[in-house]
């Protein structure tokens, strides 16, 4: 019996960090470093503005952005996800972050996505920079869904401190969420 369990244990550790490898698969690890970040938080907010004109509004009444370009996720049983970003104020970058999750269950596949949160008050802003590891809850307002479409088209109404825009998804994953998805500053 203790060696089946301990069957168990190992295999699912193998599985995890297989898993973890994959996630982390095309998504910076090893790159250039801030300049590689620096260029894909670019690229990400030219193509989300030109793609959902609404969120320029949205991003000149924030305090803050963060614009996580790549996150890579699969499962297979067990699930996880990682990508590494840029947070900016006014424009500028003034940390760089990386966001990882996990989860279990019934799942299997892989998939690929950006995502940015704007930071409506500077109360979120700065509860969000001193923070050691910042985990998004449900409390997030989406303002695009995991499906492409405008959820919030009227900027103007969104009263949540921190809205969140998933968007670019490819993979065979379906969906998307943001709630127990960790931030933790890095140095690239």
């Amino acid at each position: 019996m203790t060696n089946s369990i301990v069957s168990r244990r190992a295999f699912s550790f193998g599985l995890l960090a297989g898993t973890g490898t994959l996630a982390a698969c095309g998504n910076g690890i090893g790159s250039g470093g801030a300049s590689t970040i620096d260029a894909r938080v670019a690229a990400t907010l030219e193509e989300m503005y030109s793609t959902y004109p609404n969120t320029q509004a949205l991003a000149e009444k924030a305090n803050g952005m963060l614009i996580m370009p790549l996150i890579t996720e699969a499962g297979l049983g067990f699930g996880g996800s990682y990508g590494r970003g840029a947070l900016r104020v006014n424009d500028v970058t003034v940390d760089y972050y990386s966001v990882t999750s996990a989860s279990g269950g019934l799942q299997i596949g892989a998939a690929q996505y950006a995502h940015v949160l704007f930071f409506m008050t500077n109360d979120a802003l700065e509860g969000f920079r001193r923070s050691p590891g910042w985990a998004a809850g449900a409390d997030l307002e989406y303002v695009i869904s995991d499906l492409g479409d405008s959820v919030n088209a009227d900027t103007t109404t969104a009263l949540a401190p921190v809205l969140a825009a998933v968007f670019g998804q490819a993979g065979l994953r379906v969906g998307a969420t943001l709630e127990g998805t960790k931030y933790s500053r890095i140095i690239p």
